[in-house]
């Protein structure tokens, strides 16, 4: 596969810097980029080590296969594009420093969001402050939009609360005297992971499903036993996790080491990881939501797998996909406004664009409210025979819905 002109990434060796203006971009905001004939320069800020570092890898990931994929299509504009991506280290103070480099240092044409609503408020804040269009693929939080934003769009079907909607009405729709009598609750101390645990909190409460365990621990806890037997001994019917990765993969590591056994078990984001499996050894019958699947028909999703595909020897995940997506939008308004540039003028009419069109993107067509919330609704997978498979909603499942999950 070749790729006409590098993207440019300035990623975990940023980490090593010793002071910001040690690392500036030698490209962006050169006189060939003023000039509007050189590279397109788009600044994002990651999470590459730290809490939030799988995930923001998956999204470096999905970035960089985006900046390829255009290169190796003509450009944006007729222009390539460079990415300089700098780590924040999970630290929202340093995320917010990052790109104020990117855009003051640097001089990026265009920005893009980092992962995790802890790092996106922030980021946005900064984006606001320049008159920046800010697209982002991971900050799904409901008090992302409630900051007052106006340039901020979330590049995924649906924010957090509305993740577990399909799941909610699946139960709803159950028999009363077969639905969940008890349900268990634990969260990172996150945005992100507690709107979707109590998005479905909400749900099953409305139900009439009691509530017995509610823990909220911090984002780098690793020593999940006290929390995992408080869950055991309330033998909850239904167990939810508000989760990453790897705080998702040691809480089901200790609830099997007690043989805690639910009806349902729910986590959000490791289960879609393609390591999850080989982690925690039994998966079956374990749901997640999710903003994609590598089978969905939208028009451009296939070319996206292959082109994925054939850069890492695997499929794309979600986060992946979030990014690619983000990538997505801001091409298309870039396309048809036909400019990209800080001036505020362009990044005014970028914004404007977005707010009154539809994008077609390979998680499906996306439009935005007034705040920059998606107006659509998450899938639900589930192992289903060993492999994950979307299982609601009815139109577009793979696989029926175990209801009752085996033991893990």
């Amino acid at each position: 596969m070749k790729v006409k002109t590098p993207y440019r990434v300035a990623g975990l060796a940023m980490a090593s810097c010793l002071a910001l203006s040690a690392c500036m971009s030698s490209g962006a905001g050169g006189d060939a980029a003023d000039d509007g004939t050189g590279p397109i320069q788009i600044g994002i800020s990651l999470p590459l080590t730290g809490d939030f570092s799988e995930p923001g890898k998956g999204v470096q990931r999905g970035y960089e296969a985006w900046a390829a994929y255009v290169n190796d299509n003509g450009g944006l504009l007729g222009r390539d594009v460079e990415l300089t991506i700098l780590d924040d280290q999970s630290n929202a103070d340093r995320v917010a420093a990052d790109y104020e480099k990117l855009i003051n240092s640097d001089g990026v044409d265009l920005i893009f969001g980092p992962f995790s609503t802890r790092l996106v408020v922030p980021a946005a804040q900064v984006a606001q402050d320049y008159g920046f269009l800010f697209v982002e693929p991971a900050g799904a939080a409901e008090e992302v939009f409630t900051q007052g934003f106006d340039n901020l769009f979330y590049a995924a079907p649906a924010v957090a609360n509305d993740h577990y909607d399909y799941l909610a009405d699946a139960i709803e729709a159950m028999p009363e005297a077969e639905r969940p009598k008890t349900a268990a609750y634990a969260s990172m101390d996150d945005p992100f992971a507690m709107g979707t645990a109590y998005g479905l909190k909400d749900r099953l409460e409305e139900m009439g499903v009691e509530t017995v365990v509610d823990e909220v621990y911090p984002p780098n806890t690793t020593d999940f036993g006290s929390i995992a037997a408080k869950i055991a001994d309330s033998d909850a019917d239904v167990v939810v996790g508000g989760t990453q990765y790897q705080d998702a993969v040691n809480m089901i590591v200790a609830l099997q080491q007690l043989d805690y056994q639910p009806k349902m078990a729910a986590f959000s984001t490791a289960p879609t990881n393609p390591e999850f499996p080989e982690a925690i050894g039994k998966t079956e019958g374990i749901l997640s939501p999710t903003g994609y699947t590598p089978d969905a028909t939208y028009p451009t999703n296939q070319e996206f797998v292959d082109y994925y595909t054939e850069m890492h020897g695997n499929p794309p995940a979600e986060d992946e996909a979030n990014a690619w997506t983000t990538g997505q939008v801001v091409a298309a308004a870039v396309e048809a406004v036909e400019c990209a540039s800080p001036d505020p003028e362009c990044q005014g009419q970028l914004i404007d664009w977005l707010r009154d069109n539809e994008v077609e993107t390979v998680v499906g067509p996306l439009t935005w409210d007034a705040e920059g919330r998606p107006q659509g609704a998450h899938l639900i997978q589930q192992y289903v025979d060993g492999k994950i498979r979307i299982v609601l909603p009815e139109d577009a499942k793979e696989a029926d819905l175990i209801v009752a999950k085996p033991s893990w």
